[in-house]
């Protein structure tokens, strides 16, 4: 019997080969990265430069200032400043504090019990950025004022004898004391910290909290469990965004406070537009920058905390 022979298969089609993408295709994202790169150096890197040229200069403004690499104007200026540096960390620590505890219920209930008024009510949330930031400062004054029915309520609830044991507030009075900055840097900066915890909040899936209920656990426990931990990128983010530009201000304690509350901010604008001292003013400025990144570099690895979007 003869064996049946094959024929060989034609040969499988060559794939057509893929062109290289070009060159101008792959430097298309750095070209739209260049605008980006060109604002923050010519208006982060340069004056930060400058400002680091600056604090190691000697001189005076009549004669000039020449760059000596005179260090030391560091640690003159933090062994004379250091009461204003720790005063602002203090203050804008108690406002950040603040600022969770008010804005946490609030942006829990535009996240969950909103409904149809959740669109209102996030328009009232930054309803206070249309108006200047020192105009809504100077307003506080009038709340604050003596004699005023919001401090004549803490009077009669014995409200301010206790911050006066604590050394916030000074007899019956509230203006220039700690606690009237305190109030001026919590409203001001309120808002920076209800929106990232409202746009984390939005993000959780209402099952989970039907599963927790599901699984016997009261609302407490689910929230210490479920939502809290899951909203925690918005606490970390609202947090930031509430101490670093506390931490620098210098408009509450001047129209608030008084010369004993005066905060690192304050010394920094008296020596830059008073007084020009520039280097002890730039270095200052550099001590204040340090500090709080250190600071913000230790939060966030202990918060555990990768994602701040």
């Amino acid at each position: 019997m003869a064996a049946v022979t094959r024929a060989p298969a034609p040969p499988a089609p060559a794939a057509p080969q893929q062109k290289p993408p070009r060159k101008r295709g792959r430097l298309t994202p750095y070209w739209l990265l260049l605008p980006g790169i060109l604002w923050l150096v010519v208006f982060f890197a340069l004056p930060m430069i400058y400002q680091a040229s600056t604090s190691v200069q000697t001189g005076s403004l009549e004669e000039g200032y020449k760059v000596t690499w005179h260090f030391v104007t560091y640690w003159d200026a933090l062994s004379e400043y250091w009461p204003q540096f720790v005063r602002s960390v203090l203050y804008a620590a108690s406002a950040t504090i603040l600022c969770l505890l008010l804005g946490y219920p609030l942006a829990y209930l535009l996240a969950f019990r909103a409904g149809r008024w959740r669109n209102l009510l996030l328009i009232l949330v930054i309803a206070p950025f249309f108006t200047s930031f020192l105009i809504r400062t100077l307003a506080w004054k009038t709340i604050l004022a003596d004699g005023g029915p919001l401090v004549g309520a803490l009077n009669a609830l014995h409200v301010l004898d206790v911050t006066s044991w604590l050394g916030w507030t000074s007899g019956d009075r509230v203006l220039a004391t700690p606690l009237a900055v305190v109030c001026g840097l919590t409203y001001n900066f309120l808002p920076f910290m209800i929106l990232p915890l409202y746009t984390s909040l939005e993000r959780i899936d209402a099952r989970l909290h039907e599963a927790a209920g599901d699984l016997y656990a009261r609302p407490v426990t689910t929230f210490r469990k479920v939502t809290f931990p899951l909203s925690m990128p918005g606490v970390v983010s609202g947090t930031l965004l509430t101490f670093i530009p506390a931490a620098g201000d210098y408009v509450n304690a001047d129209l608030l406070g008084s010369t004993d509350t005066r905060m690192v901010g304050n010394v920094i604008q008296t020596q830059f537009l008073r007084i020009l001292d520039y280097p002890t003013a730039a270095a200052l400025s550099f001590i204040l920058m340090a500090a709080i990144l250190a600071m913000v570099t230790v939060y966030i690895r202990r918060s555990g905390t990768e994602d701040l979007v």
